[in-house]
């Protein structure tokens, strides 16, 4: 049997709004409508994996509710396993609360809920999971500490692990977690929070790229949106051009990056590659709206990734 992406990370369910503008502070706005999507970045990250025809697994926590009962059965219509999926007799559902402006640019708000209760103790009881995953992919939507022993067991076992530091902590991750990372995968706004210098342009990703490998993390890819992405490894950088597509909703790009990287090293191909899988997966995911559901198909991605080699 195939080694599966194994997600351990985040459920909510995102409730979104799309006015024209952001309010401003104490402003009221009006949206035509209230839209009801499955999200969580780690709930997104093995949907974009699943949905790339991959073998994915996800660990994470949820309410006795409503909420809880929707997001299960939508991981489960995407062929995404559940059994390591617990649930809280004490806390709802975590849920997001989203709005989406007209150029697609999104604001977000989330209330934790259940994901708060994925302790080191409800990973330590998946190790055997984790141990035959092919790749392991984290967020920082539950607690850090959980995040460092997942990656602990997965280092001990030789399996690569990738830390999507989103949303990034004003202090400093711990210096485990960076030693057994394989691969930090920050956008802009993250990289300056956790290096404290401004990415701006392509000189200054590079910059905070370097900080990063000098923080303890073997090898850092930045995501730059339409700049494309930087990837830093063995004292050098490269550079991914982006692909050019409308742009809708950009709620979900980074996990859709996260599934369509773990999708391709999980079929056994090189960093560079797997690299233009997840910007290719990360492109479809902002033409649609809503995060689980902008998740692009092994097809859709496989003729953006030759329409990107045409181009060329």
């Amino acid at each position: 049997m195939d080694r599966p992406v194994v997600v351990v990370g985040s459920l909510n369910l995102d409730l979104v709004v799309t006015p024209a503008r952001a309010p401003a502070a104490g402003e009221t706005v009006f949206a035509p409508r209230l839209d009801q999507f499955p999200g969580g970045k780690g709930g997104n990250q093995a949907v974009a994996a699943a949905r790339l025809s991959t073998p994915v697994a996800m660990v994470g926590r949820v309410g006795q509710d409503a909420f809880g009962d929707r997001l299960l059965e939508s991981l489960r219509a995407d062929g995404v396993a559940t059994e390591a999926v617990s649930r809280s007799a004490t806390a709802g559902t975590g849920t997001a609360v989203i709005t989406v402006d007209a150029t697609g640019q999104n604001r977000i708000v989330v209330v934790p809920g259940a994901n708060a209760e994925v302790t080191p103790e409800v990973v330590e009881a998946c190790r055997p999971l984790i141990a035959s995953a092919s790749v392991l992919l984290l967020q920082l939507e539950v607690p850090v500490e959980a995040c460092l022993r997942a990656a602990e067991l997965a280092a001990a076992a030789g399996v690569p692990v990738i830390l999507d530091p989103a949303p990034a902590p004003g202090e400093p991750l711990p210096r485990r977690l960076r030693e057994c990372t394989w691969l930090v995968t920050p956008n802009e706004s993250e990289a300056a929070t956790l290096t404290g210098i401004p990415v701006e342009g392509r000189r200054g990703a590079e910059e905070a790229a370097r900080a990063l490998a000098a923080q303890g993390f073997r090898q850092v890819l930045i995501k730059c949106g339409g700049e494309g992405a930087c990837l830093y490894r063995e004292g050098a950088c490269a550079w991914f051009d982006a692909f050019t597509v409308p742009v809708v909703d950009t709620t979900a790009a980074g996990d859709a990056f996260a599934g369509g990287l773990a999708a391709a090293l999980q079929r056994g191909m090189a960093l560079d590659e797997a690299v233009r899988w997840g910007m290719a997966a990360g492109a479809l995911a902002v033409t649609r709206a809503g995060a689980q559901p902008a998740m692009g198909t092994l097809g859709e991605l496989m003729a953006l990734l030759e329409r990107g080699r045409q181009q060329a």
